[in-house]
């Protein structure tokens, strides 16, 4: 066994038995130190021995490979755990991944669906028969008409809709309250399900929530939510992985963007409490409008033509 294989499986058997690190953890920080490892080989450089230079260069070598960000950072945080490790037995006096930088892993966008795709779900949710139709009708026209959190959603007090609102009063994180409009569908589609909400109850019983279930928490839940949305979703032709309530509450953001309203309403409505936090629609935005030009504009094309 080399030297260099030595000290790796010696900070392996540190991971198992003071950390008690499962296997497949344990696989992965093996797999990211000996790929370490054998890129220093063609350094002539060794593991146990390796600076922070040499260190940087394997992270130049992955960015250059395509490798994401994120794994990339996975990789940097197996050797930084190893060299601390070799540090504290006294192996190195020295611990060079102190002074190197994580990859900068930037803020994913969010996942949206188009207008055409949300038409989609609505005309098949409004066409499904029974009360379960008018249920998901009613949760599908709120979500995307206030961009609501599904904890938000599932939770909403039937007091919210005593009458007929032109708004909700919702409840979000820290217990701030924020009006959201409806629209006209979304109205019709909570009166139309207050009056098949009672198949829902227990005969006799009565619930606060506007979406009673007989679940723990006594009203739908948010896992459920998530199916009926990736059974509709099955239904209209999509892929299910593509749909989810927070996928919708990305969507209504958007669109609402993309049809002029200000940026500073959007995250009113959508309860964030920075506006930074909102403003990575407007990424959104821009990336879609990258790829509009890119796709149809004459002079992005290789000759020049329309």
């Amino acid at each position: 066994m080399s030297p260099d294989s030595g000290a790796i499986e010696r900070f392996l058997e540190m991971l198992i038995a003071e950390r008690g690190a499962s296997g497949n953890t344990v696989d992965a920080y093996k797999r990211d130190l000996r790929d370490f490892a054998g890129s220093l080989v063609k350094r002539k450089q060794s593991i146990s021995s390796a600076s922070s230079d040499d260190i940087r260069a394997y992270l130049d070598l992955l960015e250059q490979s395509g490798m994401a960000p994120r794994t990339a950072a996975r990789r940097l945080s197996a050797i930084r755990q190893f060299y601390r490790f070799l540090y504290g037995e006294g192996d190195r006096s020295d611990d060079p991944s102190t002074a190197i930088d994580s990859p900068r892993q930037g803020r994913p966008l969010p996942k949206i669906l188009s207008e055409t795709e949300v038409d989609l779900l609505l005309t098949t949710a409004r066409n499904k028969d029974g009360t379960d139709g008018l249920r998901l009708t009613c949760l599908l026209e709120i979500l995307y008409a206030s961009g609501l959190r599904v904890s938000e959603l599932v939770a909403l007090p039937l007091a919210s809709v005593a009458r007929d609102p032109r708004v909700l009063i919702v409840r979000g994180k820290g217990g701030k309250e924020r009006m959201v409009p409806l629209t006209d569908a979304a109205r019709d589609a909570i009166i139309a399900y207050k009056e098949a909400r009672s198949s829902y109850l227990p005969e006799g019983a009565t619930s606060a929530f506007l979406f009673p279930s007989r679940s723990s928490e006594g009203h739908l839940t948010r896992r459920r939510m998530g199916q009926l949305l990736k059974e509709l979703a099955i239904a209209c032709g999509l892929s299910p992985a593509t749909v989810s309530p927070h996928v919708l509450r990305h969507a209504f953001a958007t669109h609402l963007l993309d049809h002029g309203a200000d940026l500073r309403s959007v995250q009113q409505m959508l309860g964030h409490a920075d506006i930074s936090t909102t403003q990575i629609y407007t990424h959104v935005l821009t990336e879609r409008l990258k790829a509009l030009v890119s796709e149809h504009h004459p002079l992005a094309k290789p000759d020049g033509r329309t």
